[in-house]
């Protein structure tokens, strides 16, 4: 996948270290994306000094649209923590596959007839890039920040353990 700022390939070995939030959706999207994203806003806030670990990935199912430059500028709108990611459509039915994610795409000149459907789920990682949480929906009227937050904060102090660092020289 290609990153934002610059469009540069990208692993998931780039982000470890850090936890890490993963999120399908699109910068067009007039309402669940944007809330998402404001909710994770809400939840760092609430991590005190451990959301400097805190990273979020914004994956585009739309990248028709979504260019990494419309990426940028859409990410650079919540903050340094956030990074878009692109790929061809191959990329993302992998990345989708691996996530078991569902989504469609119906393309169309005229703007109102674009329709594009995703899932609103967030994929939590740890540190060491073990799945730890699926956040169903932050985009609900009560999103359980407080919760959330509390989540992201254990995972950001929790020690490495030596499971992860076997896993990193096997």
């Amino acid at each position: 996948m290609r990153a934002t700022p610059d469009g540069r390939e990208v692993t998931q070995d780039a982000f470890q270290g850090s936890v890490t939030m993963l999120y399908f959706g699109y910068s067009f999207c007039p309402d669940v994306c944007p809330l998402v994203l404001q909710n994770v806003l809400a939840a760092a806030d609430r991590m005190g000094d451990a959301a400097r670990l805190l990273r979020f990935l914004f994956v585009t199912v739309d990248p028709g649209r979504d260019t990494v430059p419309v990426l940028d500028g859409y990410t650079k709108a919540f903050g340094p923590a956030f990074t878009g990611l692109s790929g061809d459509a191959n990329a993302l039915e992998r990345l989708a596959r691996r996530y078991r994610l569902a989504y469609s795409v119906t393309p169309s000149d005229d703007p109102r007839l674009y329709e594009v459907t995703h899932s609103a789920a967030v994929y939590v990682f740890d540190k060491a890039l073990n799945a730890r949480l699926l956040v169903a929906s932050l985009a609900t009227p009560e999103p359980g920040l407080d919760a959330l937050a509390a989540d992201l904060k254990r995972l950001a102090n929790e020690p490495p353990s030596w499971k992860d660092w076997a896993r990193r020289i096997a």
